[in-house]
């Protein structure tokens, strides 16, 4: 999932657009971008878009962000999107693992009464210094969180950091990386607002995949191509990792555990590296299966 695009869920007239749309994954907006008085009519507009073959039908992954939890629309969003066309619900604020394992119990019955087969994961916003502190524990509170998404606006803002300050990205980035890498998780970034300057939205998201992140939020559909084309493996590190697993068969035919490839040396770490790239490769149709 290189990019993934905010849809607001009291848009529907947007949602076939965005399902034909380039980005990898849709997320469906119940949170900031609906105002209180249509926060109901928005959740049934969605739900019923997610029963729908178009959605099921769609390859792409399904988000929906609901509202926080100490909110009183949040059980209500939960019933009314957790549909067999919802990959992941994104849930804004977690303050705690509480809050995470009664998120998974509220999706739990959702999916009960919903006839909801396969598990709908959780992707938590970490969004408040709190939530970045104890960000590993909110990770491993239960096997269906999948991913961090990194809230740059909601985390530095009430602190007065700077938005654009890029050695408070680098920490914020680094430690939602090293959570997620600590409970087995990806993770992913944050939204830029800035809609006009394309330089800025690209130089983020190349720190974000310098820092290991799968890929980047987009808040207009301009930025969607930039997202796909830094998170897509460069030609240089799929023909490298390609040579890093040739040479792996090769020095495991020898009983050999660590080789060089292009003057660097390898071993299980590079090895593993190297497999993710590769697979990803593949799936994205740029090597043959």
């Amino acid at each position: 999932m290189r990019s993934k695009l905010f849809v607001p869920g009291s848009r529907p007239e947007l949602f076939a657009k965005a399902l034909a749309g380039a980005a990898d994954g849709l997320s469906f907006d119940l949170e900031d971008s609906v105002a209180p008085d249509r926060k109901k009519e928005a959740r049934q507009g969605l739900g019923e878009f997610l029963r729908s073959e178009a959605a099921q039908g769609g390859g792409k992954t399904m988000i929906v962000r609901v509202n926080a939890m100490d909110t009183p629309y949040f059980a209500a969003d939960v019933d009314a999107v957790v549909q067999p066309g919802l990959t992941m619900l994104n849930l804004p604020k977690p303050g705690s693992v509480e809050d995470v394992r009664a998120a998974v119990a509220a999706i739990e019955r959702a999916e009960a009464g919903n006839g909801v087969k396969t598990p709908v994961k959780l992707l938590l916003n970490i969004e408040s210094p709190q939530a970045l502190r104890m960000a590993a524990e909110l990770a491993g509170a239960h096997k269906r969180v999948a991913g961090l998404q990194l809230g740059l606006g909601d985390l530095f803002e009430p602190l007065g950091v700077a938005r654009r300050e890029n050695a408070a990205i680098a920490q914020a980035m680094f430690m939602v990386r090293m959570a997620a890498g600590e409970a087995g998780v990806f993770a992913y970034d944050a939204a830029f607002a800035n809609i006009k300057d394309e330089a800025g939205y690209r130089a983020e998201a190349e720190m974000a995949k310098r820092f290991g992140f799968l890929g980047k939020s987009c808040i207009h559909p301009s930025q969607i191509a930039m997202a796909n084309e830094v998170f897509r493996p460069s030609d240089e590190e799929i023909a490298h990792s390609v040579k890093i697993l040739e040479a792996a068969r090769e020095a495991g035919a020898k009983g050999i555990g660590a080789y060089v490839v292009d003057g660097k040396m390898i071993d299980p770490p590079f090895f593993a590296r190297a497999q993710v790239i590769v697979a990803t490769a593949k799936r994205m149709g740029l090597l043959p299966q």
